[in-house]
């Protein structure tokens, strides 16, 4: 039997059915149908625990093929954990894989409930026993944990080296291969980048060569001006964008060197950075793959993937263009920079999982690249 305390001091009784331990996390809530397996490996979940709208979380179990990445997320809340498995892909159980890379799940909640309190309250911490603990034992180590908004944790899921080697990823295998002369290469921040970026990037005839967090603005200016980059993209990746001083001095660089951006949810907010305009911390975030989002150019709504607790604000319009608002409460979701060849959105196009309503993203992009070519 498992024990879990909410900072607000709702104190629920659950069965494990994942790694065991004692954790502490921010608890959000995600609206998606399917994917679990790619909520849980997304790095922008990293130090948070994921309550699952869906009432049945685990029934086809995992595969290698949907992960994507080594980073997960600190724990998962369902309403039921099926005993079996059945999928032709399927290569374990989700419990099993959860105990395997150390992640916490727990089942026999009212997900229903929680959902509806997160979204009245507000994102907040949680701690989670997987074996009986009293409240009062919970309190102690819920108050003396930091919370996640205080913290940079981006080194804990990004790269921090550069490729050595100018060459590209092979998609299917992920080993590292000699560039192709007659194709763009687009050089890839990685603030936790989820491999379905790095997917889709090839799929619109982009090379990718990775860049740490801790990469310098000098060093990519100088890729950029050999040609060994044709313009950088701003992964996604957790937490609080105002703690990453150093990216955002590094980005303020790459902004004013005018080569071309493009920013995807976190990499979006730093950009917003950048220029001079502070983010701001949503109630319980966006988190799901069924957001409805309004193409201001077009007119066109867009169904789209979401996992974020951080907003640009409505302030930016004074020196971007705004692209892309979100249909459920109005934040903006998308922005074309003026006079700069600087694109971004808040939510995902490579949609993992999700609709595939934002792929175009990716080749608006490269078509921005070709046009600026130094």
């Amino acid at each position: 039997m498992a024990s879990v305390l909410f900072e607000n001091g709702v104190f629920l009784e659950a069965q494990s059915f994942g790694a065991p331990g004692v954790v502490v996390g921010e608890a959000v809530f995600n609206t998606a149908m399917s994917g679990y397996e790619e909520i849980i490996s997304d790095p922008s979940y990293y130090g948070q625990f994921v309550v699952f709208s869906a009432p049945e979380v685990g029934v086809v179990g995992v595969n290698a093929q949907d992960r994507e990445s080594s980073s997960h997320c600190s724990g998962v809340l369902v309403r039921h954990y099926p005993t079996r498995h059945s999928n032709f892909r399927a290569r374990e159980s989700l419990g099993a894989w959860l105990q395997r890379i150390h992640v916490l799940g727990v089942c026999g909640l009212d997900t229903r409930a929680l959902v509806g309190m997160l979204r009245d309250e507000g994102a907040m911490q949680v701690a989670i026993s997987t074996t009986p603990m009293e409240k009062s034992a919970l309190e102690k180590i819920l108050k003396n944990t930091p919370r996640l908004r205080d913290l940079n944790v981006i080194p804990m899921v990004s790269n921090k080296a550069t490729p050595p080697a100018h060459g590209r990823y092979d998609f299917k295998n992920l080993d590292y291969k000699p560039l192709s002369p007659s194709q763009m290469t687009i050089g890839v921040l990685d603030f936790g980048v989820k491999q379905s970026i790095l997917n889709n990037l090839g799929a619109v005839g982009l090379n990718v060569r990775l860049y740490g967090h801790e990469s310098k603005a000098e060093t990519i200016l100088e890729d950029y001006k050999r040609g060994v980059i044709t313009g950088v993209l701003l992964s996604n990746g957790p937490g609080d964008p105002l703690k990453l001083k150093q990216a955002i001095k590094e980005i303020t660089s790459l902004v004013e060197a005018r080569i071309p951006l493009c920013g995807i949810c976190l990499g979006h907010q730093l950009l917003s950075l950048a220029h001079g305009y502070p983010t701001y911390k949503l109630k319980f975030g966006h988190h799901g793959s069924n957001h409805p989002v309004l193409n201001c150019a077009t007119g066109r709504i867009e169904i789209s993937a979401q996992n974020h607790n951080y907003c640009v604000p409505e302030s930016l319009a004074r020196i971007a263009t705004i692209t892309h608002k979100n249909l459920f409460d109005g934040t903006i979701e998308g922005v074309a920079y003026h006079d700069r060849p600087i694109l971004s959105v808040q939510h995902h196009p490579e949609a993992s999982p999700g609709p595939s309503d934002g792929l175009y993203i990716f080749k608006e992009f490269a078509r921005l690249m070709r046009s600026s070519a130094i």
